[in-house]
């Protein structure tokens, strides 16, 4: 539990290796913010996270559009 009381927020964590930093950071027992562009692919790694004890939230993110990380952080 090195990161308890942590909060992280991965974007590009649908998949591959942000996906394996979130549920990772999630064991460690930080919080988990998720933020990527495929939704389905997102919303599956939150339920893991959650379902395994942990706390997570998943939201829509385009890391190439300012707007899109305005609206990440301030969920």
């Amino acid at each position: 539990m090195r990161l308890k009381g942590k909060i992280a927020f991965i974007s590009g964590a649908a998949r591959g290796m942000g996906a394996a930093e979130a549920m990772l950071f999630a064991k460690e027992g930080a919080s988990i913010g998720l933020g990527d562009v495929l939704e389905s692919e997102g919303k599956v790694i939150e339920e893991k996270i959650i379902e395994s004890g942990g706390q997570c939230l998943f939201t829509y993110l385009d890391v190439t559009a300012e707007k899109s990380w305005e609206e990440a952080i301030t969920v």
